[in-house]
């Protein structure tokens, strides 16, 4: 860090009160003029390997933007701030402007951890960074320990889920200034909570990318993902600008982790490894950052020394499964005895280590049961698994309550890392949908490629049923996943059994995480599974009957913790136990 805030080895990097150097990659560009403002535009001095540089009596407030021999004006790949949109001027910021209140915040333990994922625009009605910092105090409340933003890189439009951003330094505009989502972070570490931030670092959007027309170098043409052209990490530039991006967000803005979206699609896994090892030497001696993968090959190497967990889809897919009886795309991966799959994953974290899946057409993922249970984030929802649905609908409309509160303790007391979906703590109905703002030709493509995508599902088999998915780009359907708050939240029955289950977990599970041993598990009938963890005194059990059978197991011994349906506890002393329903019990041991 300098005085003027984490040093960009690109980009506009104050120098000076009033003075800034700007250093630009254009490998494609024979020579590129600054322009200041709207009208003065200075020859920028090349330097090898496509690099331009130049330092000029200009400070922070000034508008710039990068002109190529066509004339095109372009934004700075790496600009702090974007006011005007991801096709406007760049801006130049000073990073000190913001005075941290929480400087001797350090972050929390992973085991620690209860993640809240939610999206900035549908968090509340103000749609922005200061909405969610205003909701801060109930999460806290409630139990969560860190909150995790989808993300926030500068995307087209104002309304995106931020996947298809575009500039990955800056924050989106519509939701605010850096100095409001500093604002936020600060005031969550006043509360306790940590802030993660959701990175996308495997594509581009699809509207105001500019740099295939200065950096075609940037994106390997021979290697493609879902979105197109490959980025090429084997490019050391490449691999500095995202290298520089994580390190940007953990050191300018504090944040204490990030997740990095489908690493699979990554050209070169290595990349992550070094990226990684570079964090960790950066960060300050006593400083907790959290580094957090979705991976769907399940590459356990990962998960051994640098990054601390991975979202595991595994758990979410059977649990889903158990829970709803879907079959349909991924979900036939889980539809083979599932509860052997559950048992697996709570045992062992990943359920595909080496296994031949059906839906991918090849062997997924490598041994995992030597990691520890708290290398695997476990939910039940999340972004993805909503509102990559075609309709959006959450779990509360698709099984029953009883069912779901059964799936929701062994969720939050399992030794797995918990994450919660935004509304989950309520039973919130209302869809989370998939939305954009592309208008013209890309309005169009985006529109019926989403709903081609479905064609493939039994209840979308025609046209006239297609056409009922919602169009991404209407305001409409951003604006049915905004959060609405039941009144007296933290009276609602839905949110105290919540609260009750962080509430346990963070006496009796969290502080023993990082000393679990031990873990096995059995299935005892279809639907019922019986896992197990060794603690420190104690060993944690948990038996879970995702069926619609009344079931008998052995006689708990020891403390029951929690049962997910109370009104039958006279039952546990028979061994009964009745469909839908979790136990979770300690039992007194000495640790071997």
């Amino acid at each position: 860090m300098s005085r003027f805030g984490y040093e960009l080895p690109f980009g506009a990097q104050l120098i000076a009160p009033e003075r800034t150097r700007f250093r630009f990659w254009a490998p494609d560009c024979e020579q590129v003029r600054l322009v200041l403002g709207e009208t003065t535009a200075l020859p920028m001095a090349p330097e090898a390997d496509g690099w331009f540089v130049l330092a000029c009596d200009c400070g922070a407030g000034t508008r710039y933007q990068f002109e190529l021999p066509s004339g095109q004006r372009v934004p700075d790949p790496a600009s702090r701030w974007q006011p005007d949109g991801v096709h406007g001027a760049s801006v130049v910021i000073d990073p000190h402007d913001y005075q941290w209140q929480q400087d001797s915040w350090q972050g929390r333990r992973w085991s620690d951890m209860v993640i809240y994922e939610l999206h900035v625009g549908c968090f509340s009605e103000s749609h922005d960074f200061d909405g969610v910092r205003r909701h801060l105090q109930e999460l806290a409340d409630l139990g969560v320990t860190a909150i995790e933003l989808m993300p926030i890189a500068a995307f087209p439009g104002n309304r995106n889920w931020g996947y298809d951003g575009v500039l990955p330094f800056a924050p989106a505009a519509t939701y605010g200034s850096p100095a409001q989502l500093k604002h936020l972070i600060d005031c969550a570490h006043a509360l306790g909570l940590c802030v993660y931030l959701d990175v996308v670092y495997n594509h581009f959007g699809p509207d105001g990318n500019h740099l295939h027309s200065y950096a075609e170098a940037f994106f390997d043409a021979d290697k493609h993902s879902p979105w197109g052209a490959a980025i090429d990490f084997s490019r050391p530039e490449v691999r500095q600008f995202f290298t520089t991006n994580a390190l940007y967000w953990l050191l300018e803005y504090r944040f204490d982790g990030l997740r990095f979206d489908a690493v699979h699609a990554i050209s070169d896994p290595g990349w992550l490894d070094e990226m990684a090892a570079e964090v960790r030497r950066a960060i300050e001696p006593g400083r907790q950052v959290h580094l957090v993968l979705e991976n769907e090959h399940n590459a356990s190497g990962h998960l051994e020394q640098l990054f601390d967990a991975q979202w595991n889809d595994d758990g979410h897919n059977v649990l889903h499964v158990m829970l709803t009886g879907e079959s349909e795309g991924y979900y036939a991966n889980y539809t083979d005895q599932p509860s052997q799959k559950l048992a697996r994953c709570l045992a062992e974290g990943f359920v595909y280590q080496g296994e031949w899946s059906p839906t991918h057409d090849h062997t997924r993922g490598t041994r995992s049961g030597h990691l520890p249970a708290h290398a695997f984030v476990l939910f039940l929802q999340n972004h993805d698994q909503i509102g990559n649905r075609a309709l959006g609908e959450r779990l509360t409309t698709l099984t029953s309550e009883r069912a779901l509160r059964a799936a929701t303790t062994l969720q939050l007391l399992a030794p797995q890392i918990p994450l919660l979906f935004m509304g989950e703590e309520w039973g919130c109905t209302q869809p989370f949908l998939f939305f954009t703002d592309f208008h013209n030709e890309l309005a169009d493509a985006v529109r019926n490629g989403r709903r081609n995508e479905f064609a493939a599902f039994a209840a979308f088999q025609d046209e006239a049923s297609r056409a009922q998915i919602p169009d991404p780009n209407a305001p409409g359907t951003f604006t049915c996943s905004v959060l609405q708050r039941p009144a007296a939240l933290h009276t609602h029955p839905v949110w105290c059994f919540y609260q009750k289950l962080l509430y346990l977990r963070r006496e009796h599970i969290a502080p023993e995480l990082e000393r679990v041993s031990d873990a096995w598990a059995e299935v005892l009938a279809e639907g019922v599974v019986h896992a197990s963890w060794q603690l420190e005194t104690e060993r944690l059990h948990i038996a879970a009957n995702l069926s619609d059978r009344n079931v008998t197991v052995p006689v708990p011994r020891g403390i029951m913790l929690f049962e997910s349906d109370v009104s039958h506890s006279d039952e546990i002393d028979r061994g009964a136990l009745l469909a839908w329903t979790t136990w979770v019990w300690l039992e007194p041991t000495a640790r071997m």
